[in-house]
């Protein structure tokens, strides 16, 4: 998995590459919790995200719940194959996503 980071005056984007799984899920969970105290609103691009795990499910429900407090976390460019899993799990009704 890869993850860049951009920041600009109160809005982080976090762009994520390749597989979020039980493996890489920590390295994530790490990156937004650092980002959402530096930032009032969380961007995700999961533009180029093949696969989505339990744990990385996890770790977005933390991150919404964390963002909450603030202006909000989004999800963006999610293809039909994380969709789909967002929405068999119920994630499409409790995140804020655009579909690619």
């Amino acid at each position: 998995m890869v993850i860049k980071c951009t920041t600009n005056d109160t809005e982080t984007t976090v762009r994520v590459e390749g597989r979020l799984d039980t493996t890489t899920a920590p390295e994530l969970e790490s990156v937004l919790k650092d980002a959402g105290e530096k930032s009032d609103s969380l961007v995700l691009d999961f533009e180029e995200l093949d696969y989505l795990s339990s744990a990385g499910l996890r770790v977005l429900l933390s991150a919404q719940k964390m963002m909450m407090q603030k202006k909000g976390m989004k999800v963006i460019h999610v293809n039909e194959t994380v969709w789909e899993i967002l929405e068999v799990t119920g994630f499409s009704d409790v995140l804020t996503i655009e579909k690619s």
